[in-house]
């Protein structure tokens, strides 16, 4: 058993030498690499700066559900398949209404407003994006392009694989509204995403 009485505030501090992970440091990027331009299968682009209006994301998540097995009175639970949660974004609107535009056409070139038609291939419809936990120094690990040194590092990075739009929220709008930007939430189906560590080393798989 350890010592308790060890836990001294020294030693925690010590475990928070980087200053501990801030949720308000991450970059989502579309495509597999951080930092590049990316054009959706609606044929529009983005570039890395536009990457800045997505205000909040998530480091994604999964699910193992459970099969229950009867015995004797008694449950036995064996672990069941794995399932991947949707994933939503929150996006600053700007006055141009890119990403709206962007997401607008990559729902209507899945499934057309017109007639109900649409792409029937999915990896047509699918792609990939980066989602990176920055940090607060500069050290030598991947930085934001993807290269070593001088910039701000990037602690841990997720791909997630085969995303497409599902749900383009409404944007509100009221005479009550002041001192707001406009923003919307977009919900993204996921097929499946693998977390990597700061080296750009796959991490959460086992070998």
């Amino acid at each position: 058993m350890p010592n308790f009485s060890e836990r001294t505030i020294d030693k925690f501090k010590n475990k928070l030498r980087g200053g501990g992970a801030r949720s308000n440091l991450f970059e989502v990027s579309f495509g597999v690499e951080l930092g590049g331009n990316f054009t959706f299968p609606s044929g529009d682009t983005c570039s890395s700066e536009d990457n800045m209006l997505i205000k909040a994301a998530g480091l994604p998540a999964s699910t193992i559900s459970e099969i229950p097995i009867a015995f004797r009175g008694r449950t036995l639970k064996v672990a069941g398949d794995r399932t991947f949660d949707v994933w939503t974004i929150t996006v600053i609107n700007d006055t141009d209404f890119k990403w709206r535009n962007i997401f607008e056409r990559w729902v209507n070139y899945i499934v057309k407003i017109s007639d109900g038609s649409g792409t029937i291939d999915p990896n047509e419809y699918q792609v990939d994006v980066t989602v990176a936990q920055l940090s607060r120094g500069k050290h030598t690990g991947l930085n934001t392009k993807g290269t070593s040194g001088g910039e701000i590092d990037v602690l841990r990075q997720y791909l997630v694989h085969g995303v497409f739009p599902t749900s383009v929220s409404q944007i509100d709008l009221s005479y009550n509204n002041e001192n707001e930007v406009e923003e919307f939430t977009v919900d993204l189906q996921v097929q499946w995403w693998e977390g990597r560590d700061s080296s750009n080393t796959a991490s959460s798989q086992v070998v």
